[in-house]
């Protein structure tokens, strides 16, 4: 998770697992990256799901589809897409995601530290949605996300930028690495795109009005894998 927070120092694999199961139902009151979406203004979800629909073609009702990082799962409750797999680093939030009756599965794995629990070329449609941040998600799981991910098939990502200079180390990372991974014939970009609005800086003053609340940029990267690359 985060490294610092209203307090909370995450800087370890099982300080993670434990912010993440405990941390929430401790503070009921204090707003996390999972809390209410409509209250921090999370619009992600939407926004990465219209991306993805403006480009995909294929039959929606048999699409097999990976929620990486699912939360409560959020992006499975938009139109779409019917055939949800979730993965969550978060008991709390995979019990949350399963009230929904839209995954076929969920499993719990603390991602960066333990594999993603998927076959190789098995899903047509993997997503990640907000968690490939500093802290939180590393980089290198972007590859195993490439990796489950059926040749031909996409890999949709999104990240906030959270104006802080780990926030923009993090990014020249990722960047990077997309990048290199163009370049090894893995994948090929087909579209990416700057969100001026991708939720609310809950990190700001909460006393300002409305009209002056400020937002967090963020951005929207969706990638085709090639057919013939297998990652090893």
């Amino acid at each position: 998770m985060f490294r610092e927070f209203s307090g909370y120092r995450v800087n370890s694999s099982k300080s993670t697992i434990l912010f993440l199961n405990n941390y929430e139902r401790q503070n009921p009151k204090i707003l996390t990256p999972f809390s209410d979406s409509e209250i921090i203004r999370y619009r992600a979800p939407q926004l990465v799901v219209n991306f993805l629909n403006d480009h995909f073609c294929g039959n929606r009702e048999e699409v097999q589809v990976l929620d990486v990082a699912c939360g409560s799962g959020l992006a499975a409750k938009l139109r779409g897409f019917r055939h949800f797999v979730g993965v969550d680093g978060s008991k709390g939030m995979l019990e949350q995601a399963a009230k929904t009756s839209l995954y076929q599965d969920l499993k719990l794995a603390l991602l960066g530290t333990d594999p993603l629990p998927a076959e190789t070329g098995q899903f047509d449609v993997v997503m990640i949605i907000g968690a490939l941040r500093d802290g939180f998600v590393p980089v290198s799981v972007i590859r195993e996300l490439c990796n489950a991910t059926k040749p031909g098939g996409f890999v949709c990502m999104s990240r906030v930028d959270p104006k802080s200079e780990s926030g923009d180390k993090y990014k020249a990372s990722m960047e990077q690495e997309l990048q290199l991974m163009v370049e090894e014939g893995l994948w090929s970009l087909v579209d990416t795109k700057e969100l001026n609005r991708y939720m609310l800086d809950v990190y700001n003053d909460k006393s300002k009005k409305e009209e002056d609340e400020e937002y967090l940029h963020g951005t929207m990267y969706l990638y085709r894998k090639s057919l013939n690359k297998i990652i090893i």
